[in-house]
């Protein structure tokens, strides 16, 4: 996995899922509009794949679901209201239960700083 910061976007490309690309405007732009419920478990695995000492599996996989949500055309397409986001909910729910014990509590509480930033009150 290659990581680059570029004026304070954080950019992550996986070889293993080809140009797949996740960088974190576009997934703030996605998550503002699914709500804080799906960008609880995504901004987790956000910061889990930041984290320098999670397993390169654990981060490939974690990207694969973030891919997932980022991706508007999915098993249920992101634009129809009240489910659109449901299976991707499902999928990054699924992939950190997979991968809790690599949850620490401090990319618990990066990822609620970043969550309570972006959805203030």
């Amino acid at each position: 996995m290659n990581t680059s910061s570029n004026s304070n976007d954080k950019v992550f490309e996986a070889e293993v899922l080809g140009s797949s690309v996740i960088d974190e405007s576009l997934l703030k732009k996605v998550l503002l509009k699914a709500g804080r419920l799906v960008a609880k478990p995504a901004l987790e695995g956000f910061e889990l794949i930041m984290d320098t000492s999670t397993p390169p599996q654990v981060r490939i996989s974690m990207l694969g679901a973030l891919t997932y949500l980022i991706v508007p055309i999915d098993l249920i397409p992101d634009f129809i209201p009240a489910g659109g986001f449901s299976d991707d909910l499902v999928a990054l729910t699924a992939v950190i239960s997979l991968w809790q014990h690599h949850m620490t509590p401090e990319i618990k509480y990066r990822a609620k700083c970043k969550l309570d930033k972006w959805f203030p009150g």
